[in-house]
C-alpha cells in the first residue's frame, strides 16, 4: 500500500466527520430560523385576534354606551354632543376604526340635530297658528263682556257677568304667554302709567287675586312700550305665588326703589323649592337660555317660561329665591331698570275757590287743594304715595256770619287749620 493511499485511508474518518458537523449546523439554524418564522406567525396571529376582539367589543361599545349618551347629551343640550363618550380601546385612536366609530357619531348627530329642528319649528307653527287663531275671538269675548258691564243691568246680572269676565281676562293671559313664547308680540300699546296700576293690571288677570296684598303708590310711572309686557310678567308670576300657596295666605308686593331702577317683590306662603326644584326655575326664568316646545315637560308648563322670554326680550331682570321670602315660602324679584321708567306727566294746576268773606283770597287756596285726602288718577282710583297723607282740612264751623273785617276771617281760618291737624291723625292708604 502506497502512503499516498495509507494516508487517505486515515484521513477519511475525519472528512466524514467534518461533514457531519457541517450538515447539523445546517440543520440547526434552518431549524432555529423556522422556529422564529412559527413565533412570529404565532404572534401575528394573536395580534389580529386581539385586533378583532378589540373591533367587536369597540362596536358593542358604541351601539351601547356612545350612541345612546350622544342622543341623550342632544335632547337635553349635555356639551358638545360630535364630542361625547371616548373609546373603550385608545390604541384604536387615530386607527380607522376609530375614525370610522367619529364619523358614524358625527352623522347621528347632524341626522338627530335636522329632525329635532324641523320638529320644533312644526311644533312652534302649530302653537303660534292655534293661538291666532283663539285670540282674536278671546278679545272679542272681553269686548262684549265690557260693553254689558257698561250697559247698566240690574245688580244680578252685574253679578254674573263679572266672573265670566275675569275668567276671559285670564284665558287671554295664557293665550299671549302662548304667543309670546312663539314670537309673537304681546298684543297691546299703552300710555306711560303709574307703577302701581302695572301691578293692579297683573293682579286683574289671576284667579286669586282677593289675595294679593299691594303696596302704597310711589311716584313712578312705566314708559308705554313696556307696561303690557311687564303686567304680563307680574301676572305670571303673581298666577305661581298664589296657586302654589294656601288659599288662606297672603301674596305680598312690595316696592324698592335702587340706584338703577325700581324692584317690585313678590312674596308667598307657600312650601318653597327644593335645590334641584328652584335651579330649574331660575334657570326658566333667567331669559337666557332658549324655549323648545319639543322639550317641555308633561304636562306642559309655559308661566316661568313666558317670564323668561318677557325678561330676555325687553331687558327685565328676574330671580327667585327662598332665603329672603317674609312668609318661608319663595320671594320673585322683578328689577326694573330705570331706563324702562317714564317721568310722571305734568300735574295741570288746581282754581283757586275764593271765599266771598275774605279780603285776601290766598288762604283760600289749601281748602280748595284738599278737596280729596289723596290725589285721584284718571280711572277714579286715589293715586297712593309713599308717607303719611295729610288728611284733609276742615275749617272751623262759624255759629254766626263772620265780621266783614278780614282780619278776623283771616284768624278764624288760622285757628281752624292748627285745629284739624293738632286733633287729626294723619293716616296710609290700606291696601
Amino acid at each position: 500500500m502506497t502512503p499516498l493511499l495509507q494516508e487517505a485511508l486515515t484521513l477519511a474518518p475525519y472528512a466524514v466527520a467534518v461533514a457531519a458537523g457541517g450538515s447539523a449546523v445546517h440543520f440547526a439554524r434552518s431549524t432555529a430560523r423556522h422556529r422564529r418564522a412559527a413565533d412570529a406567525a404565532t404572534r401575528r396571529a394573536t395580534d389580529a385576534e386581539q385586533r378583532a376582539a378589540a373591533q367587536g367589543e369597540e362596536a358593542q361599545h358604541l351601539a351601547g354606551s356612545r350612541l345612546p349618551g350622544l342622543v341623550y347629551a342632544m335632547q337635553h343640550g349635555a356639551g358638545d354632543p360630535t364630542a361625547f363618550g371616548a373609546l373603550l380601546h385608545q390604541a384604536l385612536a387615530g386607527t380607522d376604526t376609530g375614525r370610522a366609530h367619529q364619523a358614524v357619531l358625527e352623522q347621528v348627530a347632524t341626522a338627530l340635530s335636522e329632525a329635532a329642528t324641523r320638529s320644533e319649528g312644526a311644533a312652534r307653527v302649530a302653537v303660534q297658528a292655534a293661538t291666532r287663531s283663539v285670540q282674536p275671538l278671546g278679545y272679542e269675548l272681553q269686548s262684549a263682556i265690557t260693553k254689558l258691564l257698561e250697559a247698566g243691568h240690574d245688580d244680578k246680572t252685574l253679578e254674573l257677568v263679572q266672573p265670566i269676565d275675569h275668567t276671559a281676562s285670564q284665558m287671554a293671559r295664557r293665550l299671549q304667554i302662548l304667543g309670546v313664547l312663539t314670537g309673537m308680540w304681546p298684543g297691546r300699546q299703552r300710555d306711560d302709567v303709574p307703577l302701581l296700576d302695572a301691578v293692579r293690571g297683573g293682579i286683574s288677570r289671576i284667579r286669586d287675586f282677593p289675595r294679593v296684598q299691594v303696596p302704597p303708590a310711589r311716584p313712578l310711572y312705566v314708559a308705554g312700550r313696556y307696561v303690557e309686557p311687564l303686567v304680563l310678567l307680574l301676572a305670571e308670576l303673581l298666577d305661581n305665588a298664589a296657586r302654589h300657596s294656601a288659599p288662606t295666605t297672603p301674596v305680598e308686593v312690595s316696592f324698592v326703589e335702587t340706584h338703577n331702577g325700581v324692584s317690585v317683590e313678590i312674596h308667598d306662603a307657600g312650601p318653597g323649592m327644593t335645590p334641584e326644584v328652584l335651579h330649574e326655575a331660575q334657570r326658566r326664568v333667567s331669559g337666557r337660555y332658549p324655549v323648545e316646545f319639543t322639550g317641555l315637560s308633561n304636562p306642559a308648563a309655559f308661566g316661568l317660561h313666558g317670564v323668561g322670554v318677557l325678561a330676555g326680550r325687553y331687558g327685565f331682570r328676574v330671580s327667585l329665591d327662598i332665603e329672603h321670602s317674609r312668609y318661608g315660602g319663595t320671594r320673585a324679584v322683578v328689577q326694573v331698570p330705570r331706563t324702562m321708567l317714564a317721568p310722571p306727566p305734568d300735574q295741570e294746576p288746581q282754581h283757586t275757590v275764593h271765599r266771598p268773606d275774605t279780603a285776601d283770597p290766598a288762604p283760600a287756596a289749601p281748602a280748595a287743594q284738599h278737596h280729596s285726602p289723596y290725589p285721584v288718577a284718571d280711572d277714579g282710583l286715589p293715586v297712593r304715595r309713599r308717607g303719611a297723607v295729610t288728611a284733609p282740612v276742615q275749617a272751623a264751623p262759624d255759629s254766626e256770619p263772620p265780621p266783614p273785617r278780614a282780619g278776623h276771617g283771616l284768624a278764624a281760618f288760622a285757628h281752624g287749620t292748627r285745629s284739624a291737624h293738632h286733633t287729626t291723625t294723619p293716616q296710609e292708604p290700606t291696601s
